[in-house]
């Protein structure tokens, strides 16, 4: 059965599985577009160059209704909604032949793909986690795939979370239509900074109005002109402290009443935008409430056309489990002209990238297809030495953002355990571990933790390859390594794209296609090519 899929909302993605295969799932945002765009006309284009038949199935996830008041019948169904009577089937012509057209909730698609990707065996219960921007909710899900909702928690607590940042930032306009997705990030770096847990009275009646109120509007801001954070900054200090009460206290909420509600020790799957927050995922790990925890790298919105379509396999089939992998999205371009002229030109080898790595420059590194989901894990990537604060510094400028945003690493699995008491595989950079020393200062956040990504010959060889050679000249086998992107945009995915990234953003150069192309006019460069004529 092949299954083509779309999320027709933010952070949209067009998805297919073939025989119970993930072939691939196009993100909107990738290739340089703007962050947590909707599918457009131009990704339905390339799609449909991609894939040789007409496919069997044709899926739209839910979404908020917009279109009965014209239309009378929706071509999706809606947000909500758990059970198998609300699932949509109809039937289409695509290109003369007769296709099924399936659409199911948002919500079930983001607990279909949590599932579906998990190492979890069909059949077995399981329970579910959904945090996100409108739901926060848990769910109990027996040997036949029948949801129970066990509880609506708290609506909206990922809006209710990023809202904070909004408070305090000044450049934020406090009448803005939306709040803005990147601040979820940015306040996941900042709670790291906290240094209180003990809230003031102030504070306590801040959180009291934010996590009460029946909906976070952002009309709420004229509500706390006369708060002490109101345009504060985001780098004051009792703000920073603010930021991890805040974090902590929302995670309690959700915390207790799993507690309380979820007492059969059954493994727990993690889905939606806030299952991006590295430090709840871990403490959810750390409660012991469960046997064992899964999130997906795709867990935000891009995956959501990934579960719809896994529901349409199980609603047809009965399986709800898929074969997928993390680098699953489409192949770099190369065919582009740039002005080599720039560069200097060499064949690429692993031994050669690290001599040029621990020579402290920092470097693009491109492989294969880009991954799915918002972290780069080693295939749009930037790479570099992560021995010294210096080099955070720089790659923070490289990548224009606030000086408190941590750099992740990225290491060798067999030596995840020495520099960051990491015991199993951790291969998609969505929980924190504890460093274990100060000679990776360039990749340990400002608590001595690190969002880490383990690495095999397995999961990705040629990262493998390039950390094994690095660690036998300089006895570490972890890199820094971050998105490769221009700002407010998705991977870069052209070779056009990476050139000009390279020159604007004074990247020392980039390896792609077995070539590594070093800027003639990087200093860091030219002190290496000192360095090798003495």
């Amino acid at each position: 059965m092949n299954i083509l899929s779309y999320n027709p909302g933010h952070d949209g993605s067009i998805a297919y599985l073939k025989d119970g295969k993930l072939m691939f799932s196009l993100e909107a945002e990738k290739n340089s577009n703007y962050r947590y765009s909707p599918i457009s006309s131009h990704d339905v284009i390339r799609i449909l160059g991609e894939i040789e038949e007409v496919p069997d199935l044709i899926c739209t996830g839910g979404w908020w209704p917009r279109e009965e008041p014209v239309l009378g019948i929706s071509s999706h169904v809606g947000y909500r909604g758990i059970e198998n009577n609300g699932i949509n089937i109809r039937k289409h012509k695509m290109l003369g032949k007769n296709v099924t057209h399936f659409s199911s909730s948002h919500e079930r698609s983001h607990i279909f793909c949590a599932f579906g990707m998990s190492n979890l065996p069909k059949g077995i219960p399981f329970y579910a986690l959904l945090w996100e921007g409108a739901i926060g909710s848990f769910y109990e899900i027996d040997s036949e795939m029948n949801i129970k909702l066990i509880g609506d928690v708290l609506n909206e607590p990922g809006n209710r979370y990023t809202s904070i940042y909004g408070l305090a930032d000044p450049s934020f306009p406090k009448d803005a239509p939306f709040s803005r997705f990147s601040d979820a990030g940015k306040l996941m770096a900042l709670a790291s900074f906290s240094k209180r847990s003990v809230p003031t009275l102030e504070e306590e009646k801040l959180m009291d109005f934010l996590l009460n109120s029946p909906h976070v509007q952002l009309s709420l801001y004229n509500d706390l002109k006369n708060s002490t954070y109101y345009n504060i900054g985001v780098n004051d200090t009792e703000f920073r402290n603010f930021a991890g009460i805040f974090s902590d206290r929302i995670f309690d909420v959700f915390y207790q009443f799993a507690k309380l509600n979820m007492t059969k020790k059954l493994p727990l799957v993690i889905a939606g935008g806030c299952g991006l927050n590295c430090d709840w995922n871990t403490k959810w790990k750390q409660t012991g409430l469960f046997s064992d925890v899964f999130v997906p790298p795709v867990a935000n919105d891009s995956g959501s056309a990934i579960g719809t379509a896994i529901d349409a396999q199980f609603h047809f089939t009965g399986n709800p489990k898929i074969n997928w992998d993390v680098y699953s999205g489409e192949y770099f371009d190369d065919n582009c002209v740039i002005d080599t002229d720039r560069y200097d030109i060499y064949d690429s080898s692993d031994d050669k990238v690290a001599e040029l790595l621990a020579d402290n420059l920092i470097l693009a590194w491109v492989n294969g297809k880009y991954e799915i989901g918002p972290r780069a894990l080693g295939n749009r990537s930037i790479i570099a030495a992560p021995f010294v604060e210096e080099t955070k510094i720089r790659l923070n400028q490289i990548k224009q953002r606030e000086q408190f945003r941590p750099i992740a690493p990225v290491c060798l699995e067999e030596d995840a355990t020495e520099w960051f008491g990491c015991n199993n595989p951790s291969p998609y950079m969505l929980f924190t571990f504890t460093a274990n020393t100060d000679s990776l200062a360039a990749v340990t956040h400002v608590n001595k933790t690190a969002r880490i990504q383990t690495v095999s010959s397995f999961s990705n060889k040629n990262l493998f390859n390039l950390l094994t050679a690095f660690k036998k000249r300089t006895g570490y086998g972890v890199l820094c390594n971050t998105s490769l992107n221009f700002n407010g945009r998705g991977f870069i995915n052209k070779l056009d794209d990476l050139s000009l990234y390279t020159i604007k953003h004074n990247l020392d150069g980039f390896v792609v296609d077995g070539k590594i192309y070093l800027l003639k006019s990087s200093t860091f460069y030219q002190k290496h090519q000192e360095k090798l004529s003495i």
